[in-house]
């Protein structure tokens, strides 16, 4: 694992500058890198522990979440979980966790935008004349008859 660094118990962040840590040290949200506590990134074995540990906690709620898909379950939420906890130590899920943030929020912008929402209502209007028709035309011509009315033909 190359940290970037030749000193023991210093870990570079990747896009991190000085200027993004804050006065209490604290590292602002948008640095990208681990979020291990020091004492764990300060010895190396521990800290390639801890990724395989977080990596493999992460791939079985991403695991749980794709069974979730076709099953009842919040599928997309869990792989999203699963996704959170990767970021917590890879700079690629907090890539990817960003970049499914920023879609997400440009989406809901233009659902909200006026004339969306209004051609939205529109077709979703059409939508439903079309199936209360075709409902209408099934019933005229075949009539309504229960399941338990149907006798032996």
């Amino acid at each position: 694992m190359n940290t970037g660094s030749d000193d023991p118990g210093e870990v570079a962040v990747a896009g991190e500058t000085p200027d993004e840590t804050r006065a209490d040290g604290a590292r602002d949200e948008r640095g990208l890198g681990s979020r291990a506590p020091e004492f764990i990134k300060a010895r190396r074995a521990l800290h390639m522990s801890w990724q395989v540990g977080v990596f493999v906690v992460g791939l079985a709620v991403v695991g749980a979440g794709i069974v979730m898909l076709p099953l009842p379950g919040p599928g997309w939420v869990v792989i999203f979980g699963g996704m959170a906890i990767w970021a917590t130590e890879f700079v690629w899920a907090q890539l990817v966790l960003r970049w499914t943030k920023r879609k997400v929020t440009e989406a809901a912008q233009r659902a909200l935008d006026p004339a969306v929402r209004r051609r939205n209502i529109v077709l979703t209007s059409i939508g439903l004349v079309i199936v209360v028709a075709l409902v209408g035309i099934y019933v005229w011509k075949f009539g309504v008859v229960m399941p338990w009315n149907i006798k032996d033909q």
